[in-house]
Order: C-alpha cells, then sequence, then structure tokens
C-alpha cells in the first residue's frame, strides 16, 4: 500500500478528512468539509484530495461511515449518502463503521485525550465505545493475538434504556406525540436533546420553545434544559452501563461523539456514573470498570490511521 494513505471519518453532517504519510504516524492536513456541500462521498473526497492535499493521489484509504457497512457498500445512517467505497478511484480502499474506527483508535489515546468520568484507571481487556452525535454510535475493541480487532455495531438502535419513573414519563409523552418505539438514539444523541426537552416539557405541562442542542447546552440559567442536560447524562449512564454488561468490557468504556465534548463539566456533575453502576446484582462488577470520555480533536482518524498500519503489519508477516 503506497504511501500518503487517506482517513476519513463520514458522519450525518459532517465529513473529517486526513493524510497518513508513513505508517504509525497521526494523520495531517485534517479538514472538515460539511456533507451538505457535496452530492455524495466521491464529489467529498475529490474536493479535500484538490483543496486541502494538494491533489494527491492515495496509495490507500480507511473510510470510517456512520452507518451500516457490507463488503464495499456503505450507507449513512442520518444523511443520504450511499454507495461503493470503489467507486472513490483509491487502491487498497476499504470501509469501516465509525465507531469501529472510533474503538480501533482506544490503545492510542492517553493524557489529555481523555477525560475520566470516574473508576478505576483502564485494564488490558475488551473495551467499549459509545457516543452521540447526529446518531448514537457503539462500537467495542478486543484483544487479539495479532493487535486489536475493532467490533462494529447498531447499538444506538436498542430500545431506549429507562430506570426510573420520570424516564417511563419520558417515554410516555414521546409515544402521546406518534413515536411509537422509543429506542436509544431517539433521546441520547444531539436531535435527541432537543425530543427529550420537548418531552421533558409535556410532562411538565409547560410550553416551551423547540431548541436546538447547542442553545439546551448553553442555557443552564434554564430550568428546563438543565434538567434536559441531566437527564440525558442519567439516561447515558444507564445505556453506557448495558453496553458494558453485554460486552463485558473489563477493560473500559469509552465516551466519544460530537455532543460531550461541548458539555464536559456538565457529564462531570451528573449523575451519570451512578447510573452506570445501577446494576443491582452486578454493581460490583460495573464499579470496576473505568469510563472515560473522549476529547481528543478527531479520534476516529486515528483509529482509522491504525487499522491500516495494523493490516499493512499483519500483511508483512503473512
Amino acid at each position: 500500500m503506497s504511501l500518503p494513505w487517506l482517513v476519513a471519518d463520514v458522519g450525518g453532517t459532517n465529513a473529517r478528512f486526513g493524510l497518513v504519510t508513513e505508517p504509525g504516524a497521526a494523520p495531517e492536513a485534517v479538514a472538515v468539509l460539511a456533507g451538505a456541500d457535496h452530492e455524495g462521498l466521491p464529489e467529498a473526497v475529490a474536493a479535500y484530495l484538490a483543496e486541502h492535499a494538494g491533489g494527491v493521489q492515495p496509495g490507500a484509504a480507511c473510510i470510517a461511515i456512520a452507518g451500516p457497512v457490507e463488503g464495499d457498500r456503505y450507507r449513512l445512517t442520518n444523511a443520504g449518502w450511499s454507495g461503493s467505497v470503489h467507486a472513490l478511484g483509491i487502491p487498497n480502499a476499504v470501509l469501516l463503521n465509525d465507531f469501529e474506527a472510533l474503538a480501533a483508535s482506544l490503545p492510542h489515546l492517553g493524557g489529555d485525550d481523555l477525560v475520566s468520568l470516574g473508576g478505576p484507571p483502564p485494564s488490558h481487556g475488551i473495551k467499549a465505545v459509545l457516543g452521540p452525535g447526529t446518531g448514537l454510535g457503539v462500537g467495542g475493541l478486543v484483544p487479539a493475538a495479532e493487535g486489536w480487532v475493532p467490533i462494529p455495531g447498531e447499538g444506538g438502535h436498542a430500545t431506549v434504556p429507562v430506570l426510573d419513573e420520570r424516564d417511563h414519563e419520558i417515554v410516555r409523552a414521546l409515544r402521546s406525540e406518534g413515536l411509537d418505539h422509543v429506542v436509544a438514539e431517539h433521546l441520547l444523541s444531539g436531535p435527541g436533546l432537543t425530543r427529550l426537552h420537548r418531552a421533558l416539557a409535556l410532562v411538565h405541562g409547560t410550553d416551551a420553545p423547540r431548541l436546538p442542542a447547542a442553545d439546551i447546552v448553553a442555557r443552564m440559567d434554564d430550568s428546563l434544559c438543565a434538567e434536559t442536560v441531566e437527564v440525558f447524562c442519567c439516561m447515558l449512564g444507564t445505556f453506557a452501563g448495558n453496553v458494558a454488561l453485554t460486552l463485558g468490557a473489563r477493560g473500559g468504556v469509552y465516551l466519544g461523539g460530537g455532543v460531550l465534548p461541548r458539555m464536559v463539566g456538565r457529564v462531570l456533575s451528573s449523575d451519570f456514573r451512578r447510573r452506570f453502576e445501577s446494576a443491582p446484582m452486578l454493581n460490583d462488577y460495573l464499579s470496576g470498570i473505568a469510563t472515560n470520555l473522549i476529547v481528543a480533536p478527531q479520534p476516529a482518524l486515528v483509529g482509522a490511521a491504525a487499522w491500516l498500519s495494523q493490516r499493512l503489519s499483519n500483511m508483512e508477516y503473512q
């Protein structure tokens, strides 16, 4: 696989790109392109290479997609892009789910890349990663003889995690407005914050304007916005605990996505960790699992680069 390599993290709102100039190196020439400005992935890749990478022709590519990946084909869950990676015209181009790439980044993060949300230091075992953005992503990372194996998933579409009466009232309020089956992503995402704010207004019988996620997070002097953020963090804690139990993630649970780095202080002061450990039969099991928030700027690009480097290394020893 001749250098440089193209790495990308393609979400429902933005597409992030970078170049890897040597195996093990961090991505360079990183740029973020708005998805709405481009007809599809091939057009976005061409624009990045022409405008930010000097027109270079990559010898390989690893494209992380926020949606299901089947062989060479992709489909964004929260945007209209779909197709085959072969349409990019790049040799050795492969697809990963975006949280598969984020999982691959975990062994390469440390120091200022992470904020501890409680628990002991992470260990070497199975790791889980999840996070709210335009949607709710979930993935895992399993240690293996050849390095680390990232595991994709669509856990964001699991049924919404409810624990107390307020949670149940929120779900009932959403169902009263026509949302029959409420999944985790409906509430634990950027658009989910708006939906959660609306549901809490219905629960309290108050009239509140429909606010975007950024405004809800910013208005901490507004009692309904503050409660929305607190409930969001609590439900996220329960969901993260469920993921940890499902994967047996003794190596740590990591939270990524585009929403949480904008509200680190609120997550730290919330009941996230208490709800994470709230499994009466296995609270000791969960209390021994580290939870960390990823604040690195482009971790999925790091993961895509690490995946390509590991793939090259495995090819050399076959």
